[in-house]
């Protein structure tokens, strides 16, 4: 599959033309996967690939009451939910399903022996509660089994959670309190309104909930809501958008530590007192977002995540003089899934380094010692050789700095390049692990370049704001400068480049074969948006107005126009190169229809688009059968372009 020159290209397309329009596609079904033009995949490609993809992660999920916790892992085809007695003791499988389960939440209320968790069907995300019970080792369903919920956030004393619902019309975001009665649940809906509300915290005396509005990453608002009386009252109110990236009660319930970006680029930690709205800074000093932050349940102190450029760090302060505290050192990396334990004397967290899988870690408060907790399977692969990324800055069009991460191989270049564009739009790449990096670096011999274009998250609200709208192309332009930048390094090949993506990272590469064609070899779109219209028409009508604000409103006739000429569907005539499309039937966000649209207009010019669509996913493979398929079938796909079999 060779990407031809352009004259023989033009020679052949008006050869083939006429018969391509009318040629079904190879159609295979392959169990739950459909495959149209894909080749059958030799075993070089698998055998090799199959050390890589055997690579397994744990994340943290709940601390249990016997001081051991509850870890998300996959030892078979889905994460479930183990438990871990103590450091690096052997993980005790708790569900068995063909679907992931997440969220696994432990009462504080030790007599309620088990823990409330979410699972889906197929991929779909109309997330449904179950309560798992640990004396008879059964599952049973709380909510009502057809509409979206997030997870429990149980109250401190343990003997109710609430959670929020689409229950009452699929569309708005409703709190429920659900109470827990042996065999029975009480949900009673406690706040109703219109959009997406989530319950962040309750007070220390559990008559109050901290809420989140989101309306979109740059703007949403908090709240606090009286269980009893139903009351609401708005916390910081602003005159201006605001971000937030967390809310929590202090411990005497007369503050709230909040975590925004008003009169900032960046999302900064303050405590804020709410008889007065004196508002003192924590984190100001740092010149970054706070990503995440948590306090034991005593909340005498205060520990949080901060995003530094793409890597993780984490500080401990005390809540009285907000001083620092002595905090573990860290391998530059990635810090998730922070939980004081219910004594308050450790602090659990997952640590990932782009050579190191996500794994479980506890620092102890008192004797300040740092345990591994966990120890995932990295496939017998020597993760020293993994590649380190470099980050680099590439000027843009308009002299925007647009930073990236470069993965480059050991062996002597030029190398052919895959650029890898995240999702989001408001997402980041970030140097985490990824055996499917390493493959593409150490075994194909193909440099990898992660970047963060104008719109991504992580580099303050301005830059994050510099895509929406009628902006929107301008992020694709950033893809053409560092198509500039490539071809300034001599150890990457100009002339062999492919770019991937997912979600908004898919309609990226749509978007860059539409305008960049002539300088790429092909495109991997994996759940991609095609058209921007049809994507907001369709998508979940829970997610819509969300996306309207990043978008733009495709029911205002000036916006609809720009959205339907900037869609690669539209363009699809432009498309030349090889492309391979992936997609999750039962996708909520962005529906199956998106791929199969463009695949189908590609087609019509004559070009035999790879395509794969999975009957039992939705965003993305979280299934390892599938998930394995897919990455043999873009191994062959970029084999086939680059010209090799291997880095030699």
């Amino acid at each position: 599959m060779p990407k031809f020159s352009r004259p023989a290209f033009l020679v052949c397309l008006l050869v083939l033309l006429p018969a391509a329009l009318h040629a079904a596609p190879e159609r295979v079904e392959r169990g739950t996967l459909v495959l149209e033009n894909i080749p059958e995949i030799p075993a070089d490609v698998t055998e090799r690939l199959e050390q890589y993809q055997n690579t397994r992660s744990a994340g943290l999920a709940s601390w249990l009451h016997d001081g051991g916790v509850l870890v998300s892992t996959r030892f078979g085809e889905t994460s479930q939910i183990h438990r871990v007695a103590a450091p690096l003791a052997m993980r005790e499988q708790l569900t068995f399903f063909k679907e992931p389960v997440s969220g696994a939440a432990v009462s504080p209320d030790p007599s309620l022996n088990g823990f409330v968790y979410t699972r889906d069907t197929g991929g779909n995300e109309f997330f449904q509660l179950y309560w798992f019970d640990f004396v008879s080792g059964e599952s049973r369903l709380l909510s009502d089994g057809t509409s979206r919920n997030t997870g429990a956030n149980w109250s401190n004393k343990g003997d109710r959670f609430v959670y929020s619902s689409t229950r009452r019309d699929g569309r708005n975001y409703d709190i429920y309190l659900a109470t827990l009665d042996g065999d029975y649940t009480t949900h009673k809906r406690i706040f109703t309104a219109d959009g997406l509300w989530v319950a962040m915290d309750w007070s220390p005396d559990d008559t109050r909930l901290l809420l989140i509005n989101y309306r979109s990453i740059n703007d949403s608002e908090i709240h606090i809501l009286d269980i009893e009386s139903g009351d609401l009252t708005q916390v910081n109110r602003q005159d201006v958008p605001v971000g937030h990236a967390g809310a929590a009660f202090d411990r005497t319930g007369e503050g709230v530590y909040i975590a925004h970006d008003h009169n900032a680029e960046f999302k900064q930690l303050h405590h804020l007192r709410l008889d007065t709205g004196e508002s003192t800074p924590v984190s100001a000093h740092i010149p970054w977002d706070v990503s995440a932050f948590t306090l034991p349940r005593s909340r005498d102190q205060l520990a949080y995540v901060v995003n530094a450029g793409g890597t993780s760090e984490l500080y401990l302060v005390d809540v009285d003089t907000y001083a620092a505290l002595p905090a573990p050192a860290l391998p530059t990396g990635l810090i998730g899934g922070l939980a004081y334990s219910p004594d308050g004397d450790s602090l659990a967290m997952t640590l990932n380094t782009a050579r190191s899988p996500s794994d479980v870690f506890v620092y102890g408060l008192e004797d300040r010692n740092l345990a591994r907790w966990t120890r995932s399977e990295v496939g017998g692969l020597d993760t020293s050789e993994f590649p380190m990324p470099e980050l680099v800055r590439v000027e843009s069009f308009d002299g925007l700095p647009v930073p990236a991460w470069v993965y480059r191989p050991a062996t002597e270049g030029p190398h052919p390049v895959l650029v890898d564009i995240h999702g989001g739009p408001e997402s980041q790449s970030r140097p985490s692990f990824s055996s499917f990096n390493a493959y593409l670096v150490n075994e194909l011999g193909t440099a990898v370049i992660s970047p963060n274009v104008r719109g991504s998250s992580g580099y303050g609200k301005s830059y994050l704001k510099m895509d929406n709208g009628r902006l929107r192309e301008d992020s694709v332009r950033d893809i053409g400068a560092l198509l500039d930048w490539i071809a300034t390094q001599p150890d990457l090949d100009e002339s062999r480049v492919v770019v991937y993506g997912g979600s908004y990272g898919g309609y990226m590469v749509l978007a860059s074969l539409v305008h960049f064609d002539e300088r790429l070899q092909g495109g991997v779109s994996v759940v991609g948006i095609s058209n921007f219209v049809t994507f907001l028409e369709n998508t979940e009508s829970y997610r819509r107005d969300l996306r309207r604000v990043e978008y733009g409103d495709e029911r205002d006739p000036e916006m609809r126009a720009f959205l339907q000429d900037i869609s690669p569907l539209n363009n699809a005539g432009r498309i030349t190169s090889p492309l391979f499309v992936a997609q999750g039937y039962n996708d909520p966000r962005v529906p199956y229809t998106e791929s199969e649209q463009i695949v189908a207009a590609v087609r019509e010019n004559g070009l035999e688009a790879w395509y794969l669509l999975a009957m039992d996913e939705g965003h993305g493979f979280r299934k390892k059968t599938n998930r394995d398929y897919f990455q043999a079938a873009t191994i062959m796909f970029l084999r086939e372009l680059f010209g090799g079999a291997s880095a030699e």
